[in-house]
């Protein structure tokens, strides 16, 4: 089969759709805050915003209908959140060496790694813009970051403050009656340490047949929790003489936040770019490059759905 010459990839239709498929199926898999958000095709070709319409709630009609009498009815209130997707990618250069038109193990090894660094880069944008909103508790009480110490662990009142927060203000929980949250390792520690009320359930001994979610340890006060390092964790060094690090878990509802999906057809969807010819800067073609990009962004889509917490750790 011919390459294909353009500017995209010297590879083949087939061998491009062979690495497509390597790098996303080494990308998805390693997704923890993707697949709990709303999610919304962008076409290829089709410009770079991508917009969320977010129903409001009808207001309960309290007022006993009248016989004969045509109440007033209700408007449905929508409200647009748009968000403008920006471009990502990376390459690696190799050896003039590779077979670019067979299935060459080096190009499948670096397909494979690539996906695992789109997935590390698309779950950062996404953590970086669900932590980054305005709902916000401090363990132990405290009311700034600035003041928290080592010892502001994570604990389960921490937790049901967060869901009476979310409760409040009507969060919607998942298809599984919990909400979720995602939170570091070090937080899950402190969290699975606390007994000072009990109710933790380790995931390994659920009793009904629910299939876990990605990274999942456990469910408590009606959350289930996830676990990552890719949780953010910030030093105070420069707020407080605590200078300690900081870790933001985050517990929240469903259509909390949106992004674009992943999937055939998406500007999202990260593609394999093969180069042979290196041009003017490589005169001999002695090198080729392995690349990819995609198209991505996300957006907080109701601010109160989405409490971050906080916290210490223990060392």
């Amino acid at each position: 089969m011919a390459a294909i010459n353009n500017s995209i990839s010297n590879l083949s239709t087939e061998n491009q759709t062979f690495y497509d498929r390597t790098l996303l199926s080494r990308l998805l898999p390693e997704l923890h805050f993707y697949k709990d958000a709303k999610k919304k095709k962008i076409p290829k070709g089709k410009g770079t915003k991508i917009e969320w319409r977010i129903f409001k709630s009808l207001a309960v009609p309290t007022t006993p209908l009248e016989e004969g009498v045509t109440p007033t009815g209700k408007n449905l209130d929508i409200s647009p959140v748009t968000a403008e997707c920006s471009q990502y990618g990376d390459y690696v250069t190799v050896s003039d060496v590779l077979d670019m038109q067979g299935k060459d193990p080096v190009i499948a090894e670096t397909s494979a790694l690539e996906g695992e660094q789109a997935a590390q880069l698309v779950d950062i944008l996404i953590r970086d813009t669900v932590t980054g909103g305005t709902n916000v508790r401090y363990a132990n009480g405290k009311a700034s970051r600035a003041t928290l110490t080592a010892s502001d662990v994570l604990k389960g009142a921490d937790v049901k403050k967060a869901v009476r927060d979310l409760r409040k203000y009507n969060a919607k929980p998942f298809s599984d009656g919990c909400f979720h949250a995602i939170i570091s390792p070090e937080q899950a520690y402190d969290l699975m340490s606390d007994t000072s009320d009990g109710g933790w359930i380790d995931a390994n001994k659920y009793t009904d047949n629910r299939p876990l979610l990605k990274g999942e340890i456990g469910e408590y006060a009606g959350v289930r929790f996830m676990t990552t390092s890719n949780t953010k964790v910030v030093n105070t060094t420069t707020e407080s003489a605590a200078g300690i690090d900081v870790h933001l878990g985050v517990i929240y509802g469903k259509d909390s936040y949106g992004v674009p999906e992943i999937g055939d057809g998406s500007a999202a969807k990260p593609s394999i770019i093969v180069k042979t010819d290196g041009g003017n800067s490589d005169p001999l073609n002695q090198r080729n490059t392995i690349g990819w990009k995609n198209m991505f962004t996300c957006k907080r889509l109701e601010e109160k759905s989405i409490v971050r917490i906080e916290t210490g750790v223990t060392a």
